[in-house]
């Protein structure tokens, strides 16, 4: 069900080498590009462990608290947004609050071009300036590309805990992932 995250160096349905992506502090005007690409992913993928959609307002909610901390950004790439990344708190209790949690999105037929390093790229840095200690990386088992990306950046496997959710009928694997930030 999860689609191919690695599909060589050209520009799917051009042949033409790709250019690198622009990342930028995300803005309000992001909502629609951000919300597809996130809710496609639920619909498509196990990379959310979810099945529901965010509605407009929801996703209005929800990346607000993002833009409010400065914590979200977008990928452009030929003049569109086709990819973003955030970084949140890890868990709510205060214990916990310096550790950060990322997100990293690209728009399916995007995949491969080096979007989701150019995001993390930007990312790491800005969760270091805001103060976090460690940033942590939750990913399906299965999504062996994320998990090389986040490897190049240094990010180390600390654990995979077997069957803690399930989507589209089977049991899903979560791989976490560390980085020390200071």
């Amino acid at each position: 069900m999860d689609p191919i995250y690695e599909n060589g160096v050209a520009v799917p349905g051009t042949g033409a080498a790709p250019a690198a992506a622009a990342v930028r502090a995300a803005r309000p005007g992001d909502l629609e590009a951000v919300l597809g690409i996130r809710n496609d992913a639920v619909k498509n993928s196990t990379a959310l462990w979810t099945e529901t959609p965010l509605t407009t307002a929801e996703g209005a909610a929800w990346f607000a608290a993002y833009l409010e901390r400065g914590a979200a950004f977008v990928a452009e790439y030929a003049g569109e947004v086709v990819g973003f990344a955030v970084y949140g708190p890890w868990r709510a209790l205060e214990g916990y609050r310096h550790s950060a949690e990322n997100s990293v999105y690209v728009r399916t037929d995007r995949h491969g071009l080096g979007i989701g390093s150019a995001l993390l790229t930007v990312l790491v840095p800005a969760a270091r300036q805001a103060g976090y200690h460690v940033m942590i990386a939750d990913i399906e088992a299965g999504n062996a590309a994320s998990i090389r990306l986040h490897e190049r950046f240094g990010f180390e496997t600390v654990g995979t805990v077997r069957e803690v959710g399930i989507k589209f009928g089977r049991w899903l694997d979560l791989t976490i992932m560390r980085l020390p930030l200071d």
